[in-house]
């Protein structure tokens, strides 16, 4: 399936911001699966939150119960393990229902920004990410990957979040869990990210080998430069 849908964005890059404007070409990022046209669900606003600044708002999802079904379907369907880590806040809309829907997603782990996870000594993780807009640091508790099922001596993890812009959030965080070491039960097992998953891409954005070497990259929606 090959097939390209036009909506009125631009991508442009100002003083280390993403900026959304006009003509942009929206394309579906995999092949061959009949997807539902998702280009029709998402909103854009311009000059928000500031002039020049078309936000691109994936919210609409949470008001249309069909495309949102449908969304976590095939979001399902393209998981290949057990464990998940998603990003604070709209990763989370998107990858808990898979708790309840899927048949091989076990655990959900929180990426939580500054003060919103309780943790006990050593149990906490700060990593620092580069955003559009400079750096920035998030946070994962070890004891939410030791929640889940390894797979052999590795936790296996699928990495979900809504939009992948720069990619920054993604790689920074991605990269530090596979550094980690879980000790469980006195046996050691390492930390894998399998696969990235995204609700949207901006692929001319991003550092595709930093990103690629590290894990293939899925999407539901390209936007596109011209």
């Amino acid at each position: 399936m090959n097939q390209r849908y036009f909506l009125i964005l631009k991508i442009a890059i100002r003083k280390k911001c993403v900026y959304l404007q006009y003509c942009k070409t929206i394309v579906f990022a995999l092949e061959n699966i009949d997807y539902m046209n998702y280009k029709e669900v998402i909103n854009h606003y311009p000059d928000f939150p500031k002039p020049g600044v078309d936000f691109i708002d994936i919210i609409p999802f949470l008001s249309n119960k069909e495309a949102f079904k449908q969304i976590v379907d095939d979001i399902d369907a393209n998981v290949h393990c057990p464990n998940v880590i998603t990003v604070e806040a709209r990763g989370f809309l998107f990858a808990a229902p898979l708790l309840s829907q899927s048949k091989l997603v076990q655990n959900i782990i929180p990426i939580r920004k500054k003060g919103k996870l309780p943790f006990a000594k050593g149990d906490l993780r700060d990593v620092q990410i580069m955003k559009e807009y400079g750096p920035d640091h998030v946070y994962y508790r070890l004891s939410d990957i030791a929640a889940g099922k390894p797979e052999g001596d590795t936790f296996y993890l699928t990495f979900i979040d809504d939009i992948l812009a720069t990619g920054g959030t993604a790689a920074g965080i991605a990269e530090a869990l596979n550094r980690e070491v879980i000790v469980l039960d006195g046996k050691e097992y390492k930390v894998k990210v399998r696969e990235f998953i995204f609700l949207v891409e901006f692929p001319d954005l991003y550092d595709h080998a930093r990103l690629e070497a590290i894990a293939p990259i899925k999407s539901f929606l390209k936007i596109e430069g011209d």
